[in-house]
């Protein structure tokens, strides 16, 4: 007779699902997505349908086909290609950019919040001028006065991330240093650079982690503007803004061109909107 599964190994995948059930639902939808798109970044690495910038004049603005999967672009290029390589550009600059906006406003919230006084006063004065400017016009002003390319976008869109982190971390900061156990760490002694590295702020992780998917979102939409304006990344390389930008005079002759890469646009940040949603009510939960 066969041995009968125990009661304790049905139990384990009935927890795995409960666990899994008990996420907020834009949790869910938006790790989904993100999933997506992060692999297909990672897949560009290692396969490609086809060479995304070869070019068949005789194959241009074609749909959907067995050789190409999402169609052609007004050159004939693979849109499959070319939209798997603008992923993984997507994501480079996005994640460039958080680390620039959430390095520096981390650091400015710790002292702003922390040490107070003119210390705050003079660096959210700072910050505010550059707040006061839309992110995508500040990230447009840098641009043009770098020049267009990768690199000028991910520094700009990065600088113009900086004021939304240091206020994130200055008001948690600000939450943090009246607890007892700051007061407790100052009271017995302890140097102000171990009260905020040991004691501040691996309290106020969660909030940046929320802020920081929220501006992932942001950050690729802003590059796919500045692509599409022609202040991002340069042809030939693929751009889901550039390709918008270069299909839209032929959407009445093939439409594929220009659907496929603003679904992309479109799939990135909802996916890292309600990931940072979701992250901000589980997170809201566990408090």
């Amino acid at each position: 007779m066969a041995n009968s599964p125990s009661p304790a190994s049905l139990e384990k995948p009935v927890k795995r699902r409960r666990r899994w059930q008990r996420l907020p639902p834009a949790l869910r939808v938006g790790g989904l997505l993100v999933g997506v798109i992060v692999l297909m970044a990672l897949l560009s690495l290692v396969w490609l349908p086809a060479d995304p910038d070869a070019q068949d004049m005789l194959l241009r603005l074609q749909g959907p086909s067995t050789s190409h999967w999402l169609g052609t672009d007004q050159y004939g290029r693979d849109l499959l290609a070319r939209i798997l390589v603008g992923a993984r550009a997507s994501l480079l600059v996005g994640t460039v950019a958080v680390s620039i906006g959430l390095g520096s406003g981390l650091i400015f919230g710790l002292l702003a919040g922390y040490f107070g006084g003119r210390v705050d006063r003079t660096i959210m004065l700072l910050l505010e001028a550059l707040y006061s400017l839309p992110a995508l016009l500040l990230a447009m002003l840098l641009v043009t006065a770098w020049g267009p390319g990768l690199v000028s976008a991910m520094t700009a869109v990065g600088i113009a991330a900086i004021p939304a982190f240091t206020r994130v971390a200055r008001a948690s900061v600000l939450q943090v240093r009246v607890m007892p156990y700051v007061e407790a760490a100052q009271a017995l002694g302890a140097r102000q650079r171990r009260v905020l590295l040991q004691h501040v702020l691996p309290n106020i992780l969660g909030p940046l982690i929320v802020q920081a998917s929220l501006t992932m979102g942001a950050a690729v939409l802003i590059e796919a503007s500045l692509s599409y304006l022609g202040l991002g990344i340069q042809p030939p390389a693929a751009s889901w803004g550039r390709m918008l930008r270069e299909s839209q005079s032929f959407m009445m002759l093939s439409p594929y061109a220009t659907i496929f890469p603003g679904l992309a646009v479109a799939a990135v940040v909802l996916g890292f909107n309600l990931l940072g949603d979701g992250l901000r009510d589980l997170l809201g939960q566990r408090n």
